[in-house]
């Protein structure tokens, strides 16, 4: 059994000063959950009121690191454009506006919609804890959800445990999040095939976007005699399932008689270090199309739904000199779905900060406290400062949708008893 990994360690960062700033800011939000008031600070509707069925929650994973400067512009921040002089100017459509100076990327059409419907909420400047650069550590980490990496279990398997919930994972085999639980089932429209043979492909996904790479590696396969060229550029060609068509059967299964209460969705392809513009235009046209394919497919279920989208850590305030961006720290993170509550206002600012509980989160308004993008303001005068944590946004949603109690949010996040 795989031992727990810690990250924090004294060596990991290079400012102790940073190193302070950015454990504060990323485990303050935590300590909300251990009070009592967290239940007031997320409004949605009663589901089990509007439905007989059960609340249901679709968690989308983007694997890659989203750029979320790229996705939710701060376009108020004179220094957006000093940062990123290609970047900022990138955009072949107009930015679709939201409130106080943010845009949303012109290619979440849907999105934008939702937003005008007060069934979106974007969170600005959001981490999960995890204070190191690497995309694999950082997605377990954000899947395991017990402030460590555990590769057994997940947060999502352990809230459906507490809650005697059914569970779906789009994939071939079930992801670190849904781990640990035996009410999950999985799902994927592939032939099975060989570990190995997935293994290559794995690797070929991974190497898509740098040639030299996926150029070696073919090679090496053909020289080991595993795999033919031709056979190997095919299956590169193949699509493994578009997300549009897996948001499709994902809610199929999701309202069937017999279906889930919740399910989990992967997306890859966010590393963007080069050609990030035309790379992201692509991306989020995939995500937004596919998301509105699963708010289509949900029907009448989807005002019983929320959608968590998030991904494991965010890319450089500034473009670097291919078109693109590096790994980062703080991201966003969207709340969506029918279930969200339009019914309460947010006190007025430049963002709604939810770090106060007598401030409420509502679709239709931009969450979390923007940090600013000064080298004093950046996290070691490079990345987005994190200001709230992704799982204290996750905690939240569990109370309202679900009816965690304080004990049983420690059940999901037991890393909570170290900071209560």
């Amino acid at each position: 059994m795989m031992k727990n990994i810690k990250h924090k360690t004294d060596n990991q960062i290079s400012s102790e000063l940073s190193r302070r700033k950015f454990i504060k800011a990323a485990g303050a939000s935590l300590a909300l959950l251990t009070f009592p008031g967290l239940a007031t600070s997320l409004s949605v509707k009663n589901s089990a009121v509007n439905s007989p069925k059960s609340p249901k929650i679709v968690w989308v994973l983007l694997r890659g690191a989203l750029d979320s400067l790229h996705t939710v512009v701060p376009t108020f921040d004179t220094q957006y454009q000093v940062l990123r002089p290609h970047l900022s100017t990138s955009f072949n459509k107009p930015l679709l506006p939201l409130d106080n100076g943010f845009a949303l990327h012109p290619s979440l059409v849907n999105l934008h919609q939702w937003y005008q419907q007060k069934q979106l909420t974007p969170v600005v400047a959001v981490s999960s804890g995890y204070s190191r650069r690497s995309h694999f550590d950082g997605q377990d980490y954000l899947e395991s959800g017990a402030g460590s990496i555990d590769y057994n279990t997940g947060w999502l398997a352990r809230a459906i445990d507490v809650k005697n919930k059914r569970a779906l994972a789009v994939s071939r085999s079930i992801p670190i999040s849904l781990r640990s639980s035996e009410h999950v089932f999985t799902w994927y429209p592939t032939k099975l095939k060989s570990a190995d043979d997935d293994i290559y492909q794995s690797l070929i996904n991974l190497y898509q976007d740098d040639e030299s790479l996926k150029t070696n590696l073919i090679s090496g396969l053909e020289v080991m005699g595993v795999i033919g060229k031709e056979a190997v550029m095919q299956k590169d060609k193949m699509k493994q399932g578009k997300f549009v068509e897996l948001s499709q059967s994902c809610a199929k299964l999701m309202i069937k008689e017999e279906g889930v209460d919740c399910a989990m969705l992967e997306l890859g392809g966010w590393d963007t270090h080069n050609n990030q513009a035309k790379r992201l235009e692509k991306n989020l046209t995939e995500l937004d199309d596919g998301l509105a394919a699963l708010k289509t497919g949900l029907g009448g279920e989807w005002q019983n739904t929320i959608v968590i989208v998030g991904t494991e850590f965010g890319r450089t305030a500034k473009e670097n000199g291919t078109g693109g961006t590096d790994h980062g720290t703080a991201s966003a993170l969207f709340l969506a779905g029918g279930a969200l509550s339009p019914e309460k206002e947010t006190s007025k600012g430049n963002v709604a900060n939810t770090s106060s509980s007598k401030e409420v989160l509502i679709g239709g308004k931009i969450a979390g406290k923007w940090p600013g993008l000064t080298d004093t303001e950046l996290f070691e005068q490079r990345d987005l400062m994190p200001t709230t944590n992704s799982f204290s946004w996750i905690a939240k949603v569990l109370t309202q949708h679900w009816g965690f109690t304080d004990a049983e949010l420690l059940q999901v996040f037991p890393q909570l008893k170290q900071i209560s």
